[in-house]
């Protein structure tokens, strides 16, 4: 007999976004397949986010600091910061005794990630021992979480905004270029459009709206002194995003409120289209926290992918980023990992 106490595998997913980070642990017990992970010679069509397993066998925390962007793009110091009290608190909770593989999806991840590429895997087996890290754009984890391992298109809004499509062979994303480039139709998109809004009436320019005057000065106070609260801070997108659904609020009442959500709602069909494949078994779905801004967003989004994408079936989200990370991370300790690899979206590492 062997003494000590029995061996607890696990797998390690995180979603990075705009507004924090979310970290889940997972129990995987014995074989990868166990609790509904993902099989072995699962059909890609098969798998969805809802093969990860019973909720009691996953716990998550939740951090409200987004991680850093520096010179070299997101900061993988500061993410493994906020990991590690996260993961040590999380595999305590759950009894993992060992994490098998992570999966790590971050927003930016394609243009600002070759300091999480370079020096993330490295990290997570020397802190945890993982030895196989999947690193992936947060539309990628968006889309297996919505979607699963099948051929269609996500659009994911949230502070920003990115559309991801695949046909199973190879990925196709459009916009996610930041708040400064694009993101259009996001959540910081529309809160920008309701401050110029704002700012437009404050000067009695055209195209103003006094109701949404009103609702900047009860959010921000002052118009007056917007520049000097929203420019210097290094969290404006989520600031610009803070006041999306305030625009929502007002879009019954003012047309030029609605007219922004119906402007963003045509960016985002914009975006969709330019990234779901042809075919009548293509699906489309929406995920990311700007969705819950209700039916004033939700109704012209819905119209303007009937109108641009009519061969693409919408469905609702199976799960969000987070349940993606999960998927992810459980098929690659399975080694059941089915999607196109992609240096900029989806990036797999196996240490010695």
């Amino acid at each position: 007999m062997t003494g000590g106490p029995p061996r607890r595998p696990g797998v390690l997913a995180v979603d990075s976004g705009g507004s924090g980070l979310r970290v889940a642990v997972r129990v995987v017990e014995g074989e990868a397949g166990a609790h509904g992970a993902v099989p072995r010679g699962a059909g890609a069509q098969d798998v969805g986010p809802q093969d990860v397993g019973p909720r009691d066998a996953v716990a998550e925390v939740a951090t409200k600091e987004p991680v850093r962007t520096g010179p070299r793009g997101i900061e993988p110091e500061h993410l493994m910061e906020q990991l590690v009290p996260a993961v040590r608190s999380l595999t305590a909770r759950t009894g993992v005794t060992q994490l098998t593989a992570a999966a790590v999806g971050a927003a930016g991840f394609g243009t600002l990630g070759d300091a999480l590429r370079a020096e993330l895997p490295g990290a997570l087996a020397r802190e945890f021992g993982v030895r196989e890290v999947a690193l992936a754009a947060d539309a990628v984890t968006a889309y297996v979480g919505a979607l699963g391992v099948r051929p269609g298109a996500v659009v994911a809004a949230g502070t920003g905004l990115i559309a991801l499509g695949t046909d199973l062979s190879r990925w196709r994303r459009a916009d996610g270029w930041g708040h400064l480039l694009g993101d259009c139709g996001g959540g910081a998109w529309i809160g920008r459009a309701g401050l110029e809004a704002a700012v437009r009436a404050h000067d009695g320019r055209p195209g103003g709206s006094a109701a949404l005057l009103a609702c900047a000065e009860e959010e921000f106070g002052p118009v007056t002194g917007l520049p000097g609260l929203l420019y210097p801070r290094a969290d404006r997108p989520a600031v610009l995003a803070s006041f999306a659904p305030r625009v929502a609020d007002c879009a019954a009442a003012d047309p030029v409120a609605a007219d922004i959500l119906r402007a963003a709602a045509r960016h985002m069909a914009d975006s969709a289209a330019a990234v779901c494949p042809a075919g009548d078994g293509a699906r489309v779905a929406l995920t990311g926290g700007l969705f819950r801004t209700g039916e004033a967003l939700l109704t012209p989004v819905r119209e303007e992918l009937a109108r641009r994408l009519p061969h693409a079936r919408p469905v609702p989200a199976e799960g969000d980023p987070l349940h993606g990370a999960t998927a992810l991370a459980t098929a690659l300790a399975g080694n059941t990992l089915a999607l196109p690899r992609d240096a900029s979206l989806l990036h797999v590492v196996t240490s010695a």
